[in-house]
């Protein structure tokens, strides 16, 4: 089937006719802020809401966060709102009547365009009207000059019921991973013992009798640091021993590496690296402080790790306490110029340890929430690919 030229690449059946060329500024209304002054800004939710720019818009959604008292320009409940200073093209809608500031412009637009403006911010169009420019910025002219593409009234309402769903999806699976994650810090923050009390606030049934003080010295009985090859030797790299470095960690994930490197035999013997045994954790005590991941297989690490093997506790349970106190190191050592924790400070840290079954099962409840939260990660990154080439291939 030959492909026409003004049509996108993916359309719903019984749509054939041909899209139509025409400028922003003919097809719909659009305001230009103007900023109140800054004497009238107020924290009155009874007050005006006031829009500025992308700071004021999250997820796609105009967010109250500063009122004002004068009305300069206003949009209205329903409109979109196109922010036209750094960063430009960002785009949301409103879910009330609120006064216009500079940063941004108002949009008379339906569901279609408010699509068609994401796919023009995802595409960088409006770059080309900052290029030089100190501040990126876009006026009246560049918006309404703006080249669109638009298929029929019915058409346009297929596309935009289309999209509205999958936002929808998508604004409900945030919800649940925001509940979720805020369900991990509440219980991560109850189901431990807090300072000066020797059981948890909120304990699994079954289990009773205060936890045991002990040093986290206790918890293993091998402590291992790690080393660098020298990175200009080749020989020593891309052998079969995997190398983790702080940056293949992320703070807030347990069990996944995204180990990027590997050294040789030669590599080993010539540094200070060592090949930790699985079922190890390794914990970054130097630059990156505060990140930790179970590890089930056989590695090196660099010299920012102390790994943890042959453990005496049970894995998943000794992550999550470990992951409590380098947190809460992390907050301690913010505003100072220390970089890390010594192996000496960490392994005489004071703990408190239940019995190994109660172990088990908070370790257990923590992993499954953990999976159910990189469940609906994976899912919103799914959802967010698929938009984005739908964005792609179903607009001009």
């Amino acid at each position: 089937m030959k492909k026409q030229s003004n049509a996108p690449q993916i359309r719903f059946q019984n749509f054939e006719d041909e899209w139509v060329k025409q400028s922003l500024g003919k097809t719909v209304e659009i305001i230009m802020g103007q900023s109140p002054d800054s004497k009238n800004y107020t924290d009155n939710p009874n007050d005006y809401i006031l829009v500025q720019g992308n700071a004021d818009m999250q997820n796609g959604r105009v967010i109250p966060r500063v009122w004002t008292t004068q009305v300069t320009k206003l949009a209205e409940k329903g409109d979109l709102i196109l922010s036209v200073r750094a960063p430009v093209g960002d785009i949301g809608k409103t879910d009330y009547n609120v006064v216009l500031g500079r940063g941004v412009a108002a949009i008379k637009g339906n569901e279609f365009l408010f699509q068609l403006l994401t796919k023009m911010k995802q595409s960088h169009y409006w770059s080309k009207f900052s290029t030089g420019s100190t501040f990126e910025s876009i006026n009246s002219n560049d918006i309404k000059s703006a080249e669109i593409y638009l298929p029929s009234i019915e058409e346009q309402s297929a596309i935009g019921s289309l999209f509205r769903t999958l936002d929808d999806l998508l604004a409900s699976y945030k919800d649940n991973l925001a509940n979720y994650q805020s369900l991990k810090t509440t219980m991560l923050s109850k189901m431990f013992p807090k300072a000066g009390q020797t059981v948890p606030e909120i304990r699994l049934d079954g289990f009773e009798g205060d936890w045991e003080l002990l040093e986290i010295n206790d918890l293993a009985d091998d402590f291992q640091s790690g080393g660098t090859p020298k990175t200009n030797v080749q020989e020593y790299w891309n052998g079969n021993i995997p190398w983790i470095q702080s940056s293949d960690l992320e703070t807030n994930c347990l069990f996944e590496t995204k180990v990027q490197k590997s050294i040789s035999e030669k590599g080993l013997k010539n540094s200070s690296a060592k090949i930790i045994p699985k079922d190890s954790i390794a914990v970054v005590t130097r630059v990156g402080v505060g990140k930790l991941a179970v590890m089930r297989h056989e590695y090196a690490t660099s010299q920012d790790f102390l790994s943890f093997s042959n453990l005496k506790s049970n894995i998943e349970f000794t992550a999550y306490l470990l992951y409590r106190l380098l947190q809460k190191e992390v907050t301690q050592l913010q505003g100072t110029s220390i970089k890390g924790i010594t192996k000496v400070e960490l392994l005489s840290k004071k703990v408190l340890i239940p019995s190994l079954p109660e172990q088990q099962a908070i370790g257990a409840y923590f992993s499954n929430l953990d999976n159910l939260i990189n469940s609906y990660q994976e899912k919103i990154s799914q959802l967010e690919t698929l938009k984005k080439k739908f964005l792609q291939d179903m607009f001009i």
